[in-house]
């Protein structure tokens, strides 16, 4: 690809972002007073890969395991995850999804969904096909999985 299609590319990408950011925005207002957007990137990793350690969630976050263990204590205390002795090694806790956690990333979720939705009703359909196509290939070139219930996928 020229420097210049790169270029185009870049700015079509960051232009969008500022879309996805404003429903991304919008759609947590109503859990805003309670959680930062780390935190509920934290509800929607777990909800997203199930059980793990602090260690593992630090990687998947990409800060160190201070920080993700701040994030948790703070998860714990307003009840939207647990920590549990890992039966496989009782050296390590386990952080996963409390049903408070799962409801906001359900709600949060859905609320997005239909944010986006209406804004993919107003392209026409070829567009929207090789959009599409593009982000899935964008997703993979950025190591984001894609999943089949993209409902779960609430960030």
């Amino acid at each position: 690809m020229t420097r210049a299609r790169t270029d185009d590319l870049v700015t079509a990408l960051l232009t969008a972002s500022r879309a996805l950011v404003g429903v991304s925005a919008a759609s947590l207002a109503a859990v805003e007073d309670t959680m930062t957007l780390t935190q509920f990137r934290t509800l929607v990793l777990l909800s997203q890969y199930g059980d793990t350690t602090i260690v593992r969630m630090a990687e998947r976050l990409g800060v160190n395991p201070s920080s993700a263990q701040r994030q948790v204590d703070k998860l714990v205390r307003i009840g939207m995850v647990t920590r549990s002795e890992n039966p496989a090694d009782r050296r390590e806790l386990l952080v996963a999804l409390a049903p408070a956690g799962r409801t906001v990333v359900d709600t949060v979720t859905a609320r997005r969904r239909q944010a986006l939705a209406r804004t993919v009703r107003k392209m026409d359909p070829t567009s929207a096909a090789q959009l599409t196509e593009a982000l899935l290939a964008f997703a993979a070139a950025s190591g984001e999985p894609v999943v089949d219930d993209a409902a779960r996928l609430g960030w």
